[in-house]
């Protein structure tokens, strides 16, 4: 019996060269369709929401699969999980209507991006945070990050090679705010996301925090629609794939 099912995926990005299979190198992507193809004895092909990049995480990233088996969605996450390496968690595994799919079917992605900003750098969470050592002015990034609500061309904070029809996107929310240790958390909601687009920005905005630019210089670098404007692209580790929300 055909049979289409969600993941809800978690994974520690560090060992992998990202989501997307790739010939030679290991991926999010291929190590969870080797399990399957283990389960089922037949050759998966899982269905992402959006590729992550190497380095990159995810809290919850979104998949289905379809596949004609007798396997339940409870037997699937159980096996899944004793199959896969544990920097990749299977959070959930639902059966779907046979005509979801977890990129088209998508609303909203979020995405947060961790900065560690005090004097001492971190040892054991140094892959899961950018470690910025000067102080960063929240409120003037705060400030800035507040032009990109709405909707608008991205194409200023948009990566080479980004896979895309347009470059306009749905910023619903952008904000900042400060957790135990001297972590600060951008979070970013919108309807889709150019290639590298959430680590630009906060390249971009960062160099609003150290007074290198200003908020008003960060909007007319979105105006611009030119890259060349904007600020270095943030290192991936900081980056992670919270939720996918779905119509």
């Amino acid at each position: 019996m055909l049979k289409n099912h969600k993941l809800i995926i978690e994974y520690d990005g560090s060992a992998y060269h990202g989501w997307q299979r790739q010939k030679e190198d290991i991926t999010i992507q291929a190590e969870i369709e080797k399990a399957l193809s283990i389960m089922t004895r037949q050759k998966v092909t899982l269905h992402s929401s959006g590729r992550t990049d190497a380095g990159v995480h995810a809290y919850g990233q979104a998949a289905h699969f379809l596949c004609d088996t007798n396997l339940n969605s409870e037997i699937f996450q159980k096996g899944l999980n004793s199959l896969l390496p544990d920097d990749i968690i299977i959070r959930e595994c639902t059966e779907v209507d046979e005509n979801f799919h977890a990129r088209y079917n998508a609303r909203s992605k979020t995405y947060g991006y961790r900065i560690l900003n005090r004097e001492l750098p971190a040892a054991i969470y140094r892959n899961y945070a950018w470690y910025i050592r000067k102080e960063l002015d929240v409120k003037k990034m705060q400030s800035a990050a507040n032009h990109i609500i709405g909707e608008h061309d991205f194409k200023a904070f948009e990566g080479t090679g980004s896979p895309r029809v347009h470059t306009i996107r749905n910023v619903t929310a952008a904000c900042f705010s400060k957790e135990e240790d001297s972590y600060i958390v951008f979070e970013i909601e919108a309807n889709g996301f150019l290639r590298y687009m959430v680590r630009n920005i906060v390249g971009s905005l960062v160099d609003v925090g150290l007074y290198k630019t200003t908020p008003d210089d960060f909007k007319r670098i979105l105006l611009s629609k030119n890259r060349n404007q904007a600020g270095l692209t943030a290192p991936p580790q900081g980056l992670f794939l919270i939720k996918v929300d779905y119509i």
